[in-house]
């Protein structure tokens, strides 16, 4: 039996592609994560079918499909605190990562967001892709679950986000285990022998939440300093205080509401090739994803901003890849103190400030030689030195002729 969780997606053919491959047989990944005590807080067993829709360079649309592998790594997997969320994070292949944020309440748990994150430099996956980097497609997965359980689906679920189609089977999880030791089973309804349908069962179209809007303004954010390392060092270095600008509904009406981008909270990951350079932020409710190309070979500029924003079980999702901002010279920095905004969807702006970055020919891990934008330009010296040359120029042109003239009625009155 499938379950559906539908987000908006152009992969017509992904759904026949991954129950395919269910059918052939997939492999399961089983994790533990510890506190520090040794303690498990997470425990996960499951299979996880994907299937990514991408554009190739010959401007048609192309799918793969592949499974979560049974060897995955967990770095930057958390047990959470009082003011972190848990976190399941599973690394595998060239790049790729697959996440599951945790949240509860007094007495259930589920996922807050499913972030998958592919790398399209993967020449394996994705051999002729025409955009190049690390892409996250966010998506909702596991209802709530009664605390000190554990949550058993032997049933697929199929889980689509943007872009990408996943098919989740054969899940064993548990999250915020007490004292490290799992609970009892909760069996899912799919897996029930005579599921009966249920008059109160909530969609599966989210509804989103959102704060009241307020028109205090806010004080400009707090500048965080970001980085991208590859194989060779650091490769991309960036410096900027965000600020995101959307509008909300309250009341029957869209009103612009801004919030800060906390840089404490704030994990930063990202590409570097010779081509493009990829800066992802992500914290608990925000992803925002940065990509710099190259122009002429000699100048880089700021070419695109995806912008993802969670909300409970609800999220949405806006980019604008057509940017030809924060141009400078390679082999140097873009640095801008003055705000600038960004327009990323007509409901959806960013307002980055203190703005410094360099997504190519980073040496030794620091800035090189920064190119000062437009806005911080002073022109009041340069002004100033004109009027004054130009008032000398005057000065110097009436003297010559009241020499002249004096010159003239001198000859005159000799004759």
């Amino acid at each position: 039996m499938l379950r559906f969780v539908m987000e908006p997606c152009a992969c017509p053919a992904a759904l026949f592609l991954l129950l395919s491959a269910v059918l052939l047989g997939a492999t399961a990944f089983e994790v533990e994560i510890k506190d520090d005590k040794n303690a498990t807080c997470i425990y996960a067993k499951l299979s996880v079918n994907i299937t990514v829709q991408y554009e190739t360079n010959t401007s048609s649309s192309k799918n793969v499909t592949f499974p979560v592998p049974s060897k995955v790594t967990t770095n930057g997997s958390s047990c959470g605190s009082d003011s972190e969320a848990p976190i399941l994070v599973t690394h595998f292949g060239n790049s790729h990562s697959w996440s599951l944020n945790f949240t509860k309440n007094e007495s259930t748990y589920s996922g807050s967001a499913l972030i998958f994150t592919y790398n399209t430099n993967d020449t394996t996956l994705f051999p002729d892709a025409l955009r190049k980097g690390l892409l996250s497609s966010p998506a909702t997965f596991l209802g709530p679950v009664p605390l000190n359980s554990t949550y058993k689906c032997i049933s697929s679920e199929v889980v689509v986000g943007k872009n990408v189609t996943q098919i989740i089977y054969d899940v064993k999880l548990e999250a915020f285990v007490p004292n490290g030791t799992l609970g009892k089973e909760v069996t899912c309804d799919a897996d029930k022998p005579y599921p009966s349908p249920s008059p109160t069962q909530p969609s599966t179209t989210a509804s989103t939440t959102t704060p009241a809007p307020t028109s205090k303004p806010l004080d400009n954010p707090t500048t965080g300093n970001y980085t991208v390392s590859d194989v060779n060092g650091t490769c991309l270095l960036a410096s900027m205080g965000l600020q995101i600008n959307t509008s909300l509904l309250s009341e029957g009406e869209n009103i612009w509401t801004p919030f800060n981008i906390d840089p404490w909270v704030i994990k930063s990951n990202g590409t570097c090739t010779n081509q493009t350079g990829t800066l992802i932020l992500t914290e608990n409710s925000t992803i925002i994803e940065f990509t710099f190309a190259l122009k002429n070979k000699n100048h880089f500029y700021l070419e695109g901003v995806n912008v993802t924003l969670i909300n409970g079980s609800a999220f949405s999702y806006r980019q604008n890849q057509n940017l030809s901002d924060w141009e400078a010279s390679v082999g140097s920095s873009y640095m801008c103190h003055k705000e600038q905004q960004i327009k990323v969807s007509e409901d959806l702006f960013i307002s980055a400030f203190d703005v410094r970055v360099q997504p190519f020919g980073v040496h030794n891990g620091t800035f090189d030689t920064a190119e000062d934008c437009f806005a911080d330009q002073n022109f009041i010296v340069p002004i100033v030195v004109g009027a004054a040359l130009g008032a000398l120029v005057v000065l110097v042109t009436v003297a010559y002729f009241i020499g002249r003239r004096r010159q003239y009625s001198a000859g005159y009155e000799q004759m």
